[in-house]
This record gives structure tokens, sequence and C-alpha cells, in this order.
């Protein structure tokens, strides 16, 4: 199963308002674990950068005049993307962005079906405790300390070990119901499991003498003893 932890930055709030996407940042993962392939792109905004954003991410006019504008990365998005799983914190604000430039380029946008929202899932399991990504650093041991702005990409990788925090850690299922986790996205769907028998049983090891030994100290407990006599 892939699924991509997603984060993007913007030049505000409301993409409706005039507000553009400046960063887009992907991790990817296979069965619930990281593949090393990330996506990361810079993109020309085409318009000032407000002081109260550039403060959040830093990202300034000068360099963001020298990167793509949205339409000449859109393919590649949707490629990389395809029709799996974004796992995104706050995924209605990302999606908004995401399908607003889509929208405006005459693309398909991205269902809201295809993403997962970390942050929903922190406050069904947290109920009432701060569930910024900061604090779910926090409550995992999740080290951000590189994170003294927001960024796309570092926010992604971060996200990405909180995500799999929240579902019950690194191999929350150890790969035994990859179809149940698939289904569900969240630890809900995962079924208890069972060792089953060994084809061949393990060899004895322990000596016929200590066999014997013990066969003997059995016997002096007579009917005190708690195994049975053989």
């Amino acid at each position: 199963m892939r699924e991509l932890v997603l984060d993007t930055e913007t030049t505000g709030f409301d993409p409706f308002s005039g507000d553009r996407i400046v960063e887009i940042g992907a991790v990817e993962l296979f069965n619930h674990m990281p593949t090393g392939k990330t996506y990361h792109q810079y993109i020309n905004p085409q318009r000032a950068m407000p002081a109260e954003a550039f403060e959040v991410h830093g990202l300034g006019d000068e360099f963001l005049a020298r990167q793509p504008v949205f339409a000449d990365i859109a393919q590649a998005f949707v490629d990389f993307v395809g029709t799996d799983l974004l796992v995104i914190h706050n995924a209605s604000f990302d999606m908004k962005f995401l399908n607003a430039e889509l929208d405006w380029l005459g693309r398909a946008k991205l269902p809201m079906e295809q993403s997962l929202d970390t942050l929903a899932i922190a406050r069904k399991k947290f109920p009432g405790s701060p569930a910024s990504l900061d604090a779910l650093c926090r409550r995992f041991g999740v080290n951000n300390d590189a994170r003294e702005k927001h960024g796309a990409l570092l926010d992604s990788e971060i996200l990405a070990e909180v995500y799999l925090e929240l579902i019950g850690g690194r191999q929350p299922d150890f790969g035994l119901n990859t179809a149940a986790a698939a289904s569900s996205g969240t630890d809900a769907g995962f079924s208890e499991w069972r060792a089953q028998p060994r084809p061949n049983p393990l060899a004895p090891r322990i000596s016929e003498e200590e066999a014997k030994a013990h066969r003997e100290f059995v016997e002096k407990l007579a009917d005190g003893g708690l195994w049975p006599k053989s």
C-alpha cells in the first residue's frame, strides 16, 4: 500500500482571496515504511509575499521569482500523487489550495476521499489535548529541532513519523494484516493475530540425563506435585 505524507506552504489562508501555494513536499510510504522517495517543489506564486506568511516559512519574493509557476509543475505533481492516499495534517487546508490550483488550470481536482487527516485522528485519539504537529512531536518524542520555520518537505518528514506513531508505531500491524490497514487507514481495522503451530516441532533442547533427573524429582513430589507423573 502506497501512501504520501504531504504538506504545503502558502502565501496565506484563502486561495479564493488571492493566496497561492509556494511549496509542496511529500514523503512516500509503502506498507507504512518510508521508501526514501520524496517530492519537493518551490513554486512562484506570481504575487508578493505577505510579511505574516514570510515569518512562518521564510520564503521571499526574490527567491520564489526564480521558481516555476504551478502550471509548469502540475503534471509532474499529479503523476507523483496518482490515486494513492495523501496523509495530511489539517487536510482540508492543503486540499483546498491544491484543488484551487488544479481547477484554475482546468485540471481534475483531487477527491477529498483521497486524503487522510492526521489532525482529525489526533483529536479523536487524544480528545482535549493539543493536536498541532509540534505538540504531537512532543507527545511521541519525535525530534523536530530542525523546524525553526515551516518547510513543506521537512514538515512532511516529521509528519510521517508522527503518523506512524498515531496508527500504532512504525510497524503497527507487523505486516501481518496489510489488507485491514489499507482499508481503514488507521489502527481501527487491525485484526488480532494468533501464532500458528509449527509444522515441524523443535527438537528437545535438554539432554536425556536432564530429562531423567526431572522425572525423578517429580516422582518425589508424590501427590503434592503439580504435574502429572508419566
